[in-house]
């Protein structure tokens, strides 16, 4: 098969190394890829966000099945222009990309379905969304939500009046997240440990993916600001087989039933945030493609042909697969610029891959470019370091052993991933 990756980070630079490992590719190509993704596919370079582009270069290179990694291309309707072609694709529609593009879309399907979330509020105007924060001042900490794409720092747990009226003016009037801040949700802070259940569905049937915990604060402790993500590991200890199952059926089942009655039949990776409130699991955000860094935890474990699985639900033909896991645990760290998830310089030259790499941790990255014949920095995320171990223990020693021999001017990474899980 000739396959098609779309994106340029450490998400895709581990799906490009899993993929490749299956005897069913005769060629894999990365749009735009990185100096990672070059270890395993044939880069080419055009915006993947032009769906005329991508269904071109399908057409030209006789692509048989395409994986979207980024939210962007299915928020723009790539999957709805692929298969116009015929052209076979794992990901869910233009409308059915909703739960993630749009927070206001999700809460209205949960609602609709009786799928627990947080209590919400919706608002477009300053003066009214202040006003109702000030009636909230006995339940602090509150939740601000933009509503749209904001590459997951549209999120402020605010944990004072005056900080829940900043993130307000923020969003609805100095627009720091652009249209994504058009409308705005308040929701209640809900309490408990957060875990990441992600799935894949052809619209009817569920074959769920190991769970996984992320850290998204920028500093140990969980303190700082929100980010795309600092590190993950899988296992999660947390979600017991008895509660994933749970979540599985009680949760993201329903939703994608509804989905299917409501005729937006979701296809593809479902991504769920859960929150694990003393009342039960309880839906935090979905996200409509693999986690970022969750999935660099979660492919290395996974024993089974991954291509298989990616076509089996592009064909909507699930019914019959089982996946195979290693028994074991998968820590991933991320390394990041100076300044992250704020401003940050890039074209730092990064030495120690191999040195790493010799140590048995897996490298994946995320924002690197080649300039003048040397490695450099290129983004917010730099590079994934993930270590396998028999129990979460030696998984971290394993990855912080290979976060070690790496060097960049102003590297950034948390000292603490994986220390939930012990």
């Amino acid at each position: 098969m000739k396959i098609l990756i779309l994106g340029s980070g450490g998400r895709e630079d581990a799906l490009c190394w899993k993929i490749s490992q299956s005897p069913k590719v005769s060629k894999l190509y990365c749009v735009p890829g990185n100096p990672g993704t070059a270890r395993y596919a044939e880069n080419r370079a055009f915006d993947i966000t032009d769906n005329a582009k991508v269904v071109e270069f399908c057409k030209s290179e006789k692509i048989d099945l395409v994986l979207v990694g980024p939210e962007l291309p299915l928020t723009r309707g790539v999957t709805d222009a692929l298969e116009k072609e015929n052209i076979k694709v794992c990901g869910p529609s233009y409308a059915a990309a909703r739960l993630e593009s749009s927070k206001i879309f999700t809460k209205e399907i949960l609602g609709r379905y009786n799928v627990p979330t947080a209590s919400f509020r919706i608002f477009d105007n300053i003066d009214k969304a202040g006003k109702y924060v000030e009636s909230k001042a006995e339940e602090l900490p509150i939740v601000i939500k933009a509503d749209g794409l904001a590459q997951g720092k549209g999120v402020v747990v605010a944990k004072t009046v005056e900080e829940a009226k900043a993130a307000i003016e923020d969003m609805l009037v100095k627009r720091k997240f652009g249209a994504a801040g058009n409308n705005i949700v308040i929701e209640k802070c809900l309490k408990g440990e957060e875990v990441s259940v992600i799935i894949m569905t052809d619209g009817t049937n569920i074959v769920p993916m190991a769970s996984s915990q992320d850290h998204k604060r920028a500093y140990d402790g969980d303190e700082g600001p929100n980010t795309g993500g600092m590190g993950a590991y899988s296992p999660a200890p947390v979600l017991t087989e008895r509660m994933h199952g749970k979540i599985e059926e009680d949760l993201l089942r329903v939703v994608i039933d509804g989905m299917r009655k409501e005729e937006m039949p979701y296809k593809g990776i479902l991504y769920g945030g859960i929150m694990l409130t003393a009342k039960g699991p309880k839906i935090l955000e979905f996200n409509v493609r693999f986690g970022d860094p969750e999935a660099q935890a979660i492919l290395p474990r996974l024993k089974s042909d991954f291509v298989e699985l990616i076509n089996a639900t592009a064909e909507k033909n699930l019914a019959s697969v089982i996946l195979e896991w290693e028994n074991n645990f998968c820590v991933c760290v991320v390394l990041a610029s100076a300044g992250y998830p704020g401003e940050y310089q890039t074209g730092k030259e990064i030495t120690g891959i191999e040195e790493a790499e010799k140590t048995g941790a897996l490298v994946f990255h995320a924002g690197t470019a080649m300039k003048d014949g040397k490695l450099v920095t290129a983004g917010g995320r730099v590079l994934n370091v993930v270590g396998k171990g028999r129990d979460v223990q030696e998984a971290i020693e394993n990855a912080y052993r290979g976060v070690a021999k790496i060097k960049f001017e102003g590297m950034h990474y948390r000292k603490d991933i994986g220390h939930k899980a012990l």
